[in-house]
């Protein structure tokens, strides 16, 4: 006879209300998991996604991504002509927030050049990307936007001509592509007033410094906000070519800062994912020891209640080994279906979760082999008490 079984077929409604709320806390813990890896995922996801070799930023800054860099738009024709340099194209990277979809939304701008340059729109599953040298965009699905839709940056409307899906950002916001131009009027166009605003400002200021109003006027654009300046330039090598040999040359040429993807990447996970990514596994590791205490707790519980019935056992001469059987089968049962159930419950919730989760089979397989020996471990302490449990118990002693 399977003592265990039989226990649980007795009591079955509490043992699967207890199942339950075990799963629960274990699907908090595998969702932790796919928050982990999906902070790392979309921390990198454009660095990853973008084809190129070298990233060619302001000097002394760690950009585009950790901080902001410009430098002038004509750099990308210097670095063009640098050897062992392909093709080298202008980006524009920033962050937006404006009314999309009838809501206000956060969302990154990417300004490339769109005629055979590099930088442009990846994961595209609906629609084409962009073709004219104005007024069109490429939006990820989150936005909400559908083919053919407008959409209203400033002073122009944008149709909406490409859809992507898990384009995004470092902190998980969707991504946008415009035309390089159209990046820049987007970041630095100011509405007719603050146009006005402007303009009469600086009309003070020149007729202050003495200037007549003939020479004011002509010195005006002078004092205008420009475009004329991006954020990175993308940089293809031609095939052979040494990058350390060519970033090198650009340093020492250009004075520009120079990373591979690879050091992109690094300083994306060494600077600002690095924090979130302590604090996300700071939290899954205490939720596993909390997961694993609970679940001792319960099998202690569960013990505890039928701990004259161990008594019996005991006085009509069972051996100690059915009693392990007894409560270690039960752990196993507990363990086991709740995970079960919580894998479940992960696979409900992450078509809808709000953010990126990446699921690692491996960490998958090492967070159920934690759980598994933390629930035989768990079962140790009740396994003690009921081997101590004197048989007179049985009698009322």
């Amino acid at each position: 006879m399977d003592l265990a079984l039989k226990d649980i077929r007795r009591h079955v409604g509490k043992f699967v209300a207890t199942i339950a709320g075990v799963a629960m806390l274990l699907a908090i813990v595998l969702v932790m998991n796919g928050i982990y890896q999906g902070n790392i995922a979309d921390g990198v996801w454009l660095i990853d996604n973008t084809a190129t070799d070298l990233w060619v930023v302001e000097r002394g800054r760690g950009g585009p991504f950790n901080e902001s860099s410009r430098i002038p738009l004509d750099s990308a024709k210097s670095v063009a002509a640098t050897p062992g340099v392909a093709q080298a194209s202008p980006l524009v990277i920033y962050a937006a927030q404006r009314e999309v979809g009838g809501r206000s939304q956060q969302f990154t701008v990417i300004g490339h050049e769109v005629f055979g340059g590099l930088g442009g729109p990846g994961r595209l599953v609906r629609g084409r990307t962009i073709a004219a040298p104005h007024y069109e965009l490429v939006a990820d699905r989150k936005l909400g936007l559908a083919l053919g839709e407008r959409v209203t940056f400033g002073t122009h409307a944008y149709t909406v001509v490409g859809i992507t899906q898990g384009a995004v950002d470092s902190g998980g916001n969707p991504l946008v592509y415009l035309s390089l131009p159209d990046a820049q009027e987007v970041q630095f166009q100011q509405d007719n007033r603050a146009l006005t605003a402007a303009r009469a400002a600086n009309l003070a200021r020149l007729a202050r410094a003495g200037y007549s109003a003939e020479q004011a006027s002509r010195l005006l654009p002078l004092l205008a906000t420009t475009g004329d300046t991006v954020n990175a330039v993308l940089v293809r090598l031609t095939p052979g070519a040494d990058g350390a040999q060519v970033a090198r040359h650009i340093r020492d040429w250009l004075y520009f800062n120079v990373y591979s993807s690879q050091e992109e990447r690094s300083l994306m996970l060494e600077g600002r994912l690095s924090k979130m990514s302590a604090v996300l596994g700071l939290f899954r590791a205490l939720l596993v020891i909390v997961s694993i205490v609970i679940i001792a707790l319960i099998i202690y519980v569960l013990t505890i209640e039928k701990i004259r019935s161990i008594a019996t056992l005991k006085l009509i001469g069972a051996p100690n080994w059915i009693i392990v059987r007894l409560i270690m089968e039960q752990s196993m049962a507990l363990t086991l279906a709740s995970f079960a159930l919580a894998y479940g419950l992960r696979e409900a919730i992450a078509p809808g979760f709000p953010r990126t989760l990446a699921f690692l089979p491996q960490e998958t397989a090492a967070t159920f082999a934690v759980m598994l020996v933390g629930g035989a471990l768990a079962s140790l302490m009740a396994i003690w008490h009921a081997l101590r449990t004197p048989p007179q118990l049985a009698l009322g002693g």
